[in-house]
């Protein structure tokens, strides 16, 4: 049974209002029996497949290939990388026997797919002609996480986690790729309406065995950092590794250049949280499983009119393409108000009699809660499509806004340590750029380094590094993460 989502948990208490969300809008299940793994509902499933299928066009677009490789990974295989298995080896769940047989060789159930792909791309790559390779799948990634899990965020199943992994004759075309990347990723948050800041990561918190990584961050209303993404150069370490050798156009050999990225269900969690509010969701119509609800306002004596009225409008509007749905359930208008609300709905449409009277809709806008009236005549179908295109992008709009507002420049360590106990979600500051400055940052405020951010729009004027006041030559961000 429903209950309704408590006021003011938005901002005020969000891991709550979270949780609350994910299981009364039916996006999640997580009382299934096993910490950290939940089950998709049908309404989150169709969340989840609109938000995949943006990043397969994308990437579909570019010129990747979407493929399946095995779960599971032999550890011989999984063993051969050893700084990238150092940086999983707590969080890898193993598999020791086949039924009552103990395994010659135990399984890894993979945490991320480079150990599972690579000794394949070494079979598959012979020469120059054969680069670049782009294939990605999204598929369930598995992490013992030993911390407290939050749904959709720490979560020992990953079930959407989309890897690509991409292999170049030479490090500039691999430096392209990572171009390319985060331009694709740049577009899919657009789309979703994320905002984001793009930083690289300190040289000991990238991607084990990257040359460096990328991250994409945004932030959540507990003023907390949420990396979404992630993208990686591996330069020749896996092929090394993994012999994934070439002959070159002037008949020599060498080893491949390499790139990953990828993306996992906390899209759905900064989907959720940048665009929520104390009601509950607001979908950009994008994604939503249903973009538009049609609530028939009944009153005796006129129920056939109206319910012939709104059938009518709804053939209409499905037939023009829009996920639309018929509230006729025998509930209180004002309840349907509320659950429709709820699950994010864009845009309501209500039909009573005076609406058939004058040929009209009333519709009810979920990202400001305004309301007004379309003439049921030709242009429905481009006055419907035109109010979710302003609901597209003002959600984008909101969120942008909200995302800027939690940001601030600190002039030094304890403007920086004020700033992060107000309602500053991330700090920038000028850095010299030395691992040790960096720690001790994090230690006398008491976050992170999130990364130096990449684009001009967030680097800050160079100062001077707080800590050994030498001229800073990077803008560092700090927050506290998830």
């Amino acid at each position: 049974m429903q209950t309704e989502i408590k006021k003011g948990k938005w901002k005020k208490n969000f891991s709550e209002w979270l949780s609350d969300i994910i299981s009364e809008a039916e996006i999640l299940d997580y009382r299934y029996p096993l910490k950290g793994c939940g089950v998709w509902q049908p309404y989150g499933f169709k969340i989840r497949n609109n938000t995949l299928k943006i990043i397969r066009d994308l990437l579909d677009e570019t010129g990747h290939d979407e493929t399946l490789f095995p779960l599971l990974i032999p550890d011989n295989i999984f063993a051969k990388e050893a700084i990238h298995v150092k940086g999983f080896e707590d969080e890898v769940y193993w598999i020791t026997h086949g039924g009552r047989t103990e395994l010659d060789v135990k399984l890894a159930l993979r945490p991320t797919s480079e150990t599972a792909m690579y000794p394949m791309f070494a079979k598959w790559i012979r020469s120059h002609a054969d680069f670049p390779l782009k294939v990605y799948q999204a598929v369930s990634v598995f992490r013992y996480e030993t911390k407290a899990t939050k749904p959709l965020i720490r979560v020992r199943e990953i079930t959407t986690f989309k890897e690509a992994h991409t292999a170049h004759g030479s490090w500039e075309d691999a430096e392209a790729q990572v171009k390319e990347a985060v331009e694709v990723y740049s577009r899919f948050f657009e789309q979703l309406g994320i905002s984001f800041i793009i930083s690289k990561r300190p040289e000991w918190d990238k991607f084990p065995g990257a040359v460096y990584t990328l991250a994409f961050d945004t932030l959540t209303p507990d003023r907390r950092s949420l990396q979404i993404g992630t993208v990686h150069n591996l330069g020749q370490t896996f092929a090394k590794t993994f012999e994934i050798e070439f002959e070159t156009k002037d008949g020599g050999r060498d080893f491949a250049y390499q790139t990953c990225y990828g993306i996992s269900e906390r899209t759905i969690a900064a989907l959720i949280a940048v665009h929520g509010d104390d009601t509950g969701l607001r979908l950009p119509p994008s994604i939503a499983p249903i973009q538009i609800i049609i609530i028939p306002i009944t009153f005796k004596g006129k129920e056939a009119k109206v319910n012939d009225v709104s059938k009518e409008v709804y053939k209409w509007l499905k037939t023009a393409g829009f996920r639309i749905k018929i509230d006729d359930s025998d509930a209180k208008p004002g309840k349907k108000f509320y659950n429709w609300e709820m699950k994010g709905v864009p845009l309501r449409i209500e039909i009573g009699p005076k609406d058939v009277e004058k040929k009209q809709i009333t519709y009810a806008r979920r990202d400001t809660s305004k309301k007004g009236t379309i003439p049921i005549s030709a242009s429905l179908f481009e006055d419907v499509k035109k109010i979710l295109d302003q609901i597209q992008e003002n959600l984008a709009l909101m969120a942008e806004k909200n995302f800027s507002e939690l940001i601030c420049i600190a002039k030094d360590v304890n403007d920086a340590k004020k700033l992060l106990e107000s309602d500053i979600g991330m700090v920038q500051i000028s850095w010299c750029g030395e691992k040790e400055c960096a720690l001790e940052l994090e230690e006398r405020v008491g976050v992170g380094v999130l990364g130096t951010p990449i684009d001009d729009k967030w680097k800050i004027k160079a100062g001077k590094c707080p800590i050994c006041d030498k001229k800073g030559i990077e803008t560092v961000n700090l927050g506290k993460a998830y």
